[in-house]
């Protein structure tokens, strides 16, 4: 007869003299010979033994949380929020009415989340949507010693935010896991500040990984999912493995009721790992490698059409003439399957593993091109800074209040544009510019059927004495004509 006890997590087999761990294994019981029957070998006696301690007959966290919890803090963000003012009080008649009564005072909103030391010397990672834009913050550890702190990098794509405690050092850090390395199924614990109720533990597993396209916190991109129960005010907050590495930084949750229901998502450590090393580098908005192309993932449909056994990969559909994939040997309606040896189904992966490798990384891209397989090297470069941007600021013009920057591969990556956008960024649109229906993102066509390429083409057009205006203008993919009279 065999007992079985649960030991620390692990499988202990009494009587076969064998120990189970996650992931090991027992010795043989028998052996086979080269050409000769199996001969089996006798059993061992089987004795009894008495557990020595509580460990050995009970499962418990507590280890993996005293190792990773000291690592995590709570934060409190105050930012102060200006009220739009009624249009009203700035006429001269009901400004002498009503004076300063009715007038909109400045809001000061308060925000709630958690944070993770990943540095003795006081670099902590927290989302973006706890810290952006904050005027006051305020990190306490869990041994009650609070720092201010200031936002050193911040990246809402991704929803990161990196910050400095000010005068901290000697402070416990938590080791990042390879995010790569986990799988479906695996124990987790979320560790933050739910509710502001002070540091909660909570267990789980893995429940999905690359769950991608989905707008979470700030940013969109790609998550780890689990159902260790995540609620407000654990944003920023560590997910962490077995070991008691950080695996991810928890963001956000899918609910009705603004509780967990158990569908919460994290952004994997790798990611983490690369966006505080730039913060290291002194960059204070993080620096995604640049491959001038539009993607789509390969549906049933496309699979079909592409004679793929099963829907996967990225379609190119659209490139940059200056894309370092084009200088790769790639082209439109290639399919990227995979980098370094990691499947992609979808843009936001593809960017994810291309951005976890970082500025100066050299990935191996594995595409398919009609029947073909192929792989290539591509060595990740920062978005071209040519032509030069040569941004304008118009204040005595048609388009008063305007600010706009010429187009080039790093504007096109800094305000999502499409690969192929050529010409006018708008950057900032105020009086005139915004009175016409100006909005930042725009990219500017023409002024009064004259193409606009620069950022000088625009000031000289604008200089037309002309009382009837023509903007053509592209705006999220649509073209759309703005005419108005001075």
């Amino acid at each position: 007869m065999r007992r079985f006890f649960l030991v620390g997590g692990a499988l202990a087999v009494i009587g076969l003299g064998a120990f189970i761990a996650a992931g090991g294994s027992a010795p043989l019981a028998h052996h086979l010979s080269h050409g000769a029957a199996a001969q089996t070998v006798a059993p061992a006696p089987i004795t009894e033994e008495v557990p020595q301690s509580r460990a050995q007959i009970s499962l418990s966290y507590a280890p993996v949380v005293r190792q990773a919890a000291p690592a995590v803090a709570s934060i409190y963000a105050r930012r102060i929020v200006e009220s739009r003012p009624n249009p009203f009080f700035d006429d001269p008649l009901f400004g002498q009415l009503f004076g300063d009564r009715g007038r909109a005072a400045p809001r000061v909103q308060n925000a709630l989340g958690s944070a993770v030391i990943v540095s003795a010397d006081g670099i902590v990672v927290s989302n973006y949507h706890v810290v952006g834009g904050a005027d006051d913050i305020r990190v306490v550890l869990g041994d009650r010693r609070e720092f201010a702190a200031d936002v050193i990098l911040a990246d809402r794509e991704s929803d990161l935010a990196v910050l400095q405690l000010r005068g901290a050092a000697n402070l416990p850090v938590i080791d990042l896991a390879d995010s790569d390395n986990i799988e479906v199924g695996d124990l987790v614990l979320a560790i933050g500040n739910p509710f502001g109720v002070g540091q909660t533990v909570s267990s789980g597993i893995v429940s999905a990984l690359a769950r991608s396209g989905l707008a979470m916190g700030s940013g969109r991109g790609y998550f780890i999912q689990t159902d260790a129960a995540i609620n407000p005010g654990n944003s920023g907050g560590a997910l962490v493995d077995m070991q008691g590495r950080l695996v991810g930084i928890n963001t956000a949750i899918l609910t009705r009721s603004g509780g967990s229901n158990g569908i919460g998502f994290a952004i994997p450590a790798n990611l983490v790992e690369q966006v505080v090393a730039q913060a290291r580098e002194g960059r204070s908005q993080f620096m995604r490698p640049w491959i001038g192309i539009t993607g789509q993932a390969v549906d049933a449909a496309l699979a079909e059409g592409f004679g793929l056994s099963l829907p996967q990969g990225v379609v190119i559909a659209q490139m940059h003439p200056r894309s370092p994939l084009g200088a790769a040997g790639l082209r439109v309606g290639d399919v990227v399957l995979a980098v370094d040896g990691e499947a992609v189904n979808s843009p936001q992966e593809m960017m994810f593993r291309l951005s976890a490798q970082g500025i100066g990384g050299e990935v191996e891209l594995s595409y398919l091109r009609g029947q073909t397989h192929s792989s290539t090297d591509l060595i990740l470069t920062a978005p071209p800074e040519s032509p030069a941007r040569n941004r304008v600021t118009i204040t005595d013009l048609a388009l008063r209040g305007l600010v706009a920057e010429t187009i080039n591969p790093a504007v096109i990556a800094e305000y999502n544009l499409h690969p192929e956008a050529n010409g006018v960024v708008v950057v900032e649109a105020r009086d005139l510019a915004a009175r016409a229906g100006l909005m930042a993102g725009d990219v500017l066509l023409s002024v009064n059927r004259q193409p606009v390429m620069s950022s000088r083409d625009l000031e000289r057009l604008l200089r037309d004495p002309s009382r009837y205006w023509e903007i053509e203008i592209l705006r999220e993919g649509q073209r759309s004509l703005l005419r108005f009279r001075l």
